[in-house]
């Protein structure tokens, strides 16, 4: 039975700690009519990533926040249902990295939009490994962190969306790669399908320094952050001399409610000549197309694998995003809300 109604989520109410379903809204509306210049979309996978906690704060940032009462936002993969723009026709598939998602049907005029073609690729990963995830791992390590063949690189949220994918970026440039995860099933991932040459499983190992250490026991050349606290401090004390740091997220200080701590031996960057760099995934667009040359070839090559955590309906999403935050997503977490969901 075609669907009659739209439905998304909107954020009711800005979280204060750590988010909860309460702060989430499941609203429905009319499905919008494309005018001129415009074609509607049904989506089939949505997005969840953690810079979206960021999005649910009022305060100024590299990217707007969402509005309290209005549809939130993310990436989206869906397919041309109606169209008036001479661009894209009915029954193509297309990719929003930035726009679409949190919602089943939706209107676009084009603007950061990409079309897909399912044969080549699968829909999901255009939103992981060949989508914004896969570029931040891309350009993050590779521009930023600069590793060098035989240079060891520790990577934080190892199994994530983007650290799964520096992990292996980083083993195809001929690197040691030592990773951090929070279970066994992710380690022995990490170890039998990335091909990482240590993990250490940060909740059970006990002292972090010391399990790092003996995982890089000549010590760390590149840092990829997506954690922030202990893993920083740990990251400072092991780093060698001319190091690297490229810190893409801090996920474990997202939700804190006061100022945390400042890594307490942030005075080794000086007398280590160290390089920390923060950075976000749009600073490096210029990598863009290297970036889909270089990991289409690893993709076809196997050098690549990945993985995908999806939870289905749109009703979902909300529960979705606060898995980032217990680590419950392995690899990429995507809400799939395909045409059998509507």
């Amino acid at each position: 039975m075609p669907a009659t109604v739209n439905r998304e989520i909107h954020l009711k109410k800005r979280p204060v700690g750590t988010p909860t379903g309460a702060d989430f809204e499941l609203v429905e509306t009319p499905i919008p009519t494309p005018e001129a210049g415009q074609f509607l979309v049904r989506n089939v996978f949505m997005s969840v990533d953690p810079y979206m906690r960021g999005r649910m704060m009022d305060r100024e940032s590299y990217i707007p926040p969402f509005e309290v009462g209005q549809v939130m936002d993310g990436g989206s993969v869906g397919q041309v249902m109606r169209s008036e723009h001479p661009g894209f026709a009915a029954g193509e598939y297309v990719c929003g990295f930035a726009n679409g998602g949190w919602r089943e049907w939706w209107l676009s005029d084009g603007t950061m939009m990409q079309k897909l073609d399912p044969a080549l690729v699968p829909l999901p990963a255009s939103l992981g490994v060949l989508g914004m995830p896969g570029l931040t791992a891309y350009a993050g390590l590779l521009r930023v962190g600069q590793p060098k063949e035989g240079e060891t690189v520790f990577v934080s949220a190892a199994a994530g969306a983007v650290g799964s994918v520096v992990c292996q970026i980083a083993k195809a440039k001929g690197c040691r790669v030592v990773g951090s995860v929070g279970s066994a099933a992710k380690a022995d991932w990490l170890r039998r399908e990335a091909g990482v040459d240590a993990v250490v499983n940060y909740k059970t190992c006990g002292n972090l320094l010391a399990a790092v250490k003996a995982a890089a026991p000549q010590g760390i050349d590149v840092y990829f952050e997506n954690v922030g606290g202990t893993h920083l401090e740990v990251a400072l004390e092991l780093m060698n001399r001319f190091g690297r740091i490229a810190a893409c997220g801090m996920i474990s200080q997202y939700n804190a409610t006061e100022p945390p701590p400042g890594p307490r031996n942030l005075g080794l960057v000086i007398g280590k000549s160290l390089t920390m760099q923060g950075f976000i995934v749009s600073n490096y667009l210029d990598m863009v197309p290297s970036f889909f040359a270089d990991m289409g070839r690893w993709v076809r090559e196997g050098t690549i694998k990945w993985e995908e955590t999806i939870v289905d309906g749109i009703a979902q999403a909300p529960e979705a995003f606060l898995g980032l935050f217990t680590g419950a997503n392995a690899g990429k977490m995507l809400v799939r809300l395909g045409p059998d969901r509507v």
